[in-house]
């Protein structure tokens, strides 16, 4: 899956993993409602670009998310918003250095965590 920002698309990670961050931002922040709290967000899931006059409202949205993510166990972590029931593919799991929810979302091959790469992204296009 990648993340366009303007007329550059950047490779971020695997879409069913990255999908479960933008389901479990509005299941566990939004009240579950998608783009109720973080509207832009909600946009870059769904259009799967961001503008660059957009994207210094993504960074706060998401360094927001990650924050308040943090609050919460590793466990409340939701892989398909529609389907509630249904665990990631590792099922319950889960290392025992994850303690906050926002650390559930480190890629399994020491890349940075999908957020991270995200938020460079977007950074990245603010900086031009």
């Amino acid at each position: 899956m990648s993340v366009r920002v303007g007329p550059i698309a950047y490779p971020i990670g695997r879409a069913d993993f990255l999908g479960s961050f933008f389901d479990t931002v509005p299941v566990r922040l939004g009240g579950g409602s998608r783009g109720s709290r973080f509207p832009t967000l909600a946009a870059l899931y769904r259009d799967g670009e961001v503008s660059p006059d957009a994207a210094g409202a993504a960074r706060d949205e998401l360094a927001r998310a990650e924050h308040e993510l943090c609050q919460h166990p590793p466990t409340a972590m939701v892989w398909d918003i529609d389907r509630p029931g249904v665990l990631p593919p590792w099922g319950s799991d889960i290392a025992a250095t994850i303690t906050p929810l926002g650390d559930r979302f480190l890629t399994a091959d020491g890349t940075p965590p999908a957020l991270a790469r995200i938020s460079q992204r977007i950074a990245g296009c603010l900086s031009f």
